[in-house]
């Protein structure tokens, strides 16, 4: 079953408190009775790494980053932890970076961990302290108001090895998060976490609450010689999911992403595990400039979603007919 998704976005949060329907006058005039807006069935976030080549140009500054998603009519941010390696405890630059997500109604989701050790490292010291590095990012996560940090389930040693070490690793870092209501969730990002069926199953031994996962679309290479089918991993980390990362390269004449089904893969996120959270947009071709493969990846999304919400609304009509129908016969 799929994690309750987060209240992402001021629409959304209007849509989904105002579900009412009411009569409304001004002055002795009766207006048209007010319908709430329908909620969308997912909405899109943009991943900080989408911009790395610009990010690290120093073409954009990280502090920029909640205004450049605004001009992709985009209102929520994953943020990449490189791109403000020592600020996570500077509380100048965190509160600053805050007030820019507030003037642009730009909400946080997450910080992308990188770098920080391997939170499965067989050195019981090093793993330690490898958790220990990754609590000033759930902090800085606390502070912008994030509902996670993604951290990599990084080990050495045999399949069950790395999974009692990821797992002991992960269960430590989440008690950390317990403190600050942070989740630790772990992204498919290389080595055996891109095996769908051992991220899975690391993330059940870690036997924690808040230890959830982050499915990239894309991120199935477990080695040179190994790759993971991308739909059944997907489908397996899906029951943990905290977020979802909508990884794109290339697209067709018909903007369809080349290497990723996009309507078989958000039919398993969305319509078999109820998925109704962000997904974000984590582009990474070279054929298109950063920001027309951001645009093309929002476009190939809206359009599968508009397509699936179709679908649902046929289906919901049509039920709805039989059920006239079964009424009327049984009259």
């Amino acid at each position: 079953m799929a994690k309750a998704p987060f209240l992402q976005s001021r629409r959304q949060f209007l849509a989904a408190t105002a579900g009412f329907t009411g009569a409304v006058c001004f002055g002795n005039t009766p207006l048209r009775a007010m319908v709430a807006p329908r909620a969308a069935l997912f909405d899109i976030s943009l991943a900080q790494w989408s911009l790395h080549n610009a990010l690290f140009k120093k073409e954009l500054d990280n502090l920029d980053f909640p205004k450049k998603t605004r001009s992709f009519g985009l209102a929520a941010v994953e943020y990449v932890n490189a791109f403000w390696k020592d600020k996570a405890r500077d509380e100048k630059y965190t509160a600053e970076l805050k007030k820019r997500c507030a003037g642009e109604g730009v909400q946080s989701l997450l910080i992308m961990c990188d770098g920080e050790g391997a939170l499965g490292d067989a050195d019981a010291a090093a793993r330690k302290q490898a958790v220990e590095n990754h609590h000033q990012w759930i902090e800085a996560a606390k502070v912008l108001g994030c509902h996670s940090i993604r951290v990599n389930a990084q080990s050495k040693g045999s399949y069950e090895e790395q999974q009692k070490l990821a797992a002991d690793g992960l269960h430590a870092l989440c008690e950390y998060g317990d403190k600050h209501g942070i989740n630790v969730i772990v992204e498919n990002h290389g080595g055996l976490s891109s095996n769908g069926k051992w991220l899975a199953e690391t993330l059940k031994k870690a036997d924690h609450p808040r230890c959830g996962a982050l499915p990239d679309f894309g991120n199935f290479r477990v080695s040179d010689k190994e790759m993971y089918d991308r739909y059944l991993g997907v489908d397996e980390l899906m029951p943990f999911a905290r977020g979802v990362s909508a990884k794109s390269h290339d697209f067709d004449d018909k903007g369809n992403e080349t290497k990723t089904d996009y309507d078989r893969m958000l039919e398993i996120v969305v319509q078999k595990h109820g998925w109704r959270g962000f997904i974000g947009i984590e582009y990474e071709g070279s054929k298109l400039s950063e920001d027309d493969g951001i645009v093309a990846t929002k476009k190939l999304l809206l359009r599968v979603r508009e397509q699936m919400q179709a679908k649902i609304d046929a289906a919901s009509r049509d039920a709805a007919s039989r059920d006239a129908a079964s009424k009327k016969d049984g009259k």
